[in-house]
């Protein structure tokens, strides 16, 4: 493997990555990296561009023998309350079976109704009923892979009237209830703090330290409406100066844990992805002191 010292293991021991910042793995970038072979912690795919055997999928492999790899899932939809689909959860298990992936995420949304795929990952009001949903789709899932999952909290652009629980709250019972992880995405929190005017800090020190499993990093759009700033996930840019200053507090609150760089759209070259992964590295190694080591299991 791509060498790093510290490891992070999942609190149940379902897995281990290393507690050194990745980069998600895209396809402009894959042949790059298969030839040079850069320093980089670990790598991220999205499962669904993976599910079906192909040329990707070999080139994946070939990669992960070098590589820790984590399989970040867009296509679940944990939050329907018709359930899961067998057949797409059955398809991520034959992956992760083949690709023995270190850490396998999801959203806290839903995007399928009626057997119909939205193109969209959308929110859910945070209630007991809805809970219990999300918990039972996760231990589906877990049950079927075999293994802990982490839930990523997701960025917001509307509030539900009855939403009573607040979404650290929700999170933290969901973890408690399945024994998931929690993926905290410190640019959604930021993103979100901004559109509804919270506390991003606050946000941070409500969820529970031993259930994060990883972190992500990502740029986002600003845009004015109505006099009004409205910022967008969009993975699109750098990482901005708040979210490194939430992502420090993140790391004293949580230890080092594995941490992502996202960029999806308006996707640089790559040693410009490289070059924000080699600074989280440093703000973690800043944050938490010279010589700093992952949290024991």
């Amino acid at each position: 493997m791509n060498g790093a010292d510290a490891v992070y293991k999942v609190t149940n021991g379902s897995a281990s990555m290393p507690a050194r910042a990745g980069i998600g793995l895209r396809g402009p970038h894959m042949a790059e990296i298969a030839a040079t072979r850069p320093a980089i912690g670990w790598l991220e795919v999205h499962t669904e561009n993976y599910i079906e055997s192909g040329p990707g999928l070999r080139r994946l492999e070939a990669i992960r023998r070098d590589y820790p790899v984590s399989l970040h899932g867009v296509g679940l939809s944990l939050g329907s309350a018709e359930g899961l689909d067998a057949s797409h959860l059955a398809a991520l298990a034959a992956l992760a079976a083949r690709i023995e992936p270190g850490l396998v995420s999801e959203h806290l949304s839903w995007s399928v109704t009626g057997g119909v795929y939205l193109n969209d990952l959308l929110p859910l009001p945070y209630t007991e009923e809805s809970l219990e949903v999300v918990c039972w789709n996760v231990d589906r899932v877990q049950q079927a892979l075999g293994r802990a999952i982490l839930v990523e909290n997701p960025s917001a652009y509307l509030r539900f009237r009855h939403s009573p629980i607040s979404e650290p709250e929700f999170l933290s019972a969901l973890a408690q209830r399945t024994g998931c992880g929690i993926l905290c995405d410190v640019n959604n929190i930021y993103v979100t703090a901004v559109n509804f005017g919270f506390d991003p800090a606050a946000y941070v020190d409500a969820l529970p330290p031993a259930a994060i499993g990883e972190i992500h990093l990502a740029g986002h759009f600003r845009t004015e409406r109505r006099d009004k700033t409205l910022l967008i996930d969009d993975h699109g840019d750098r990482v901005v100066s708040p979210v490194w200053e939430l992502y420090e507090r993140a790391l004293r609150r949580f230890g080092r844990v594995p941490t992502l760089i996202e960029w999806d759209k308006r996707l640089p070259e790559l040693p410009v992805l490289l070059d924000e992964a080699a600074r989280a590295d440093a703000v973690a190694q800043t944050a938490l002191g010279e010589g700093a080591h992952a949290r024991a299991a």
